[in-house]
């Protein structure tokens, strides 16, 4: 029989993808002990229908560049191929079918207090683990009791991941480059470049 392997899923806009990104990825990796993770860039996502994204294509190779160097991060582009609206249990669902891994599903801690709003929280429940990087400023206690929560009515398994505060958004990134400020240090090297050289965010 096959060991099923641990693998960590980190899905996103990565609009673009920043340092926070692979920080939290390496985190989860370490502390999850984790056979590698799967950076999975969204296609049309139904929460952030209302900010300016940039092409598929340019978010894919931004990841790409971000991660070339680490051997056990890899992306796919099965979310950013899927027609139509991209839902979190559909993708998960779609892993499993492929191949019977142990999946990590990594989130900030304060989307576990969402996550019963999202489409078909059963079913993603049931494909993964969830891995919730809780920062400092996380109230550790209500956290507590909403995890209790959702393994009572759905059975979640949820790790907590410790992770530090880091203040870098994509948002913050787009804005700065529109006022036409560094980004230097908030994102990958190559990436950077990549930005610039495309003048993405600039029109």
């Amino acid at each position: 029989m096959t060991m099923r392997k641990k693998i960590g899923i980190l899905g996103g806009t990565f609009n673009p993808i920043h340092i926070g990104h692979l920080l939290l990825a390496q985190y989860a990796f370490e502390q999850a002990e984790l056979a590698k993770i799967i950076f999975i860039p969204s296609g049309v996502s139904y929460m952030k229908q209302d900010i300016p994204i940039l092409p598929a294509k340019d978010r894919m190779r931004l990841v790409e560049l971000s991660i070339q160097y680490h051997s056990c991060f890899e992306v796919s582009d099965m979310e950013i191929l899927r027609p139509g609206n991209t839902y979190t249990y559909e993708t998960l669902e779609e892993l499993k079918r492929k191949q019977d891994n142990h999946y990590y599903f990594i989130l900030g801690a304060d989307s576990v207090f969402s996550m019963e709003k999202w489409k078909e929280p059963a079913r993603i429940f049931k494909s993964c683990t969830i891995l919730a990087a809780v920062r400092e400023t996380t109230d550790k206690e209500r956290l507590r009791i909403k995890t209790e929560d959702l393994k009572q009515k759905f059975g979640a398994d949820i790790m907590l991941l410790d992770f530090p505060r880091i203040d870098i958004s994509s948002s913050e990134i787009r804005e700065r480059l529109k006022l036409g400020k560094s980004i230097h240090h908030m994102v990958a090297p190559e990436a950077e470049e990549y930005i610039y050289k495309n003048q993405l965010f600039k029109r």
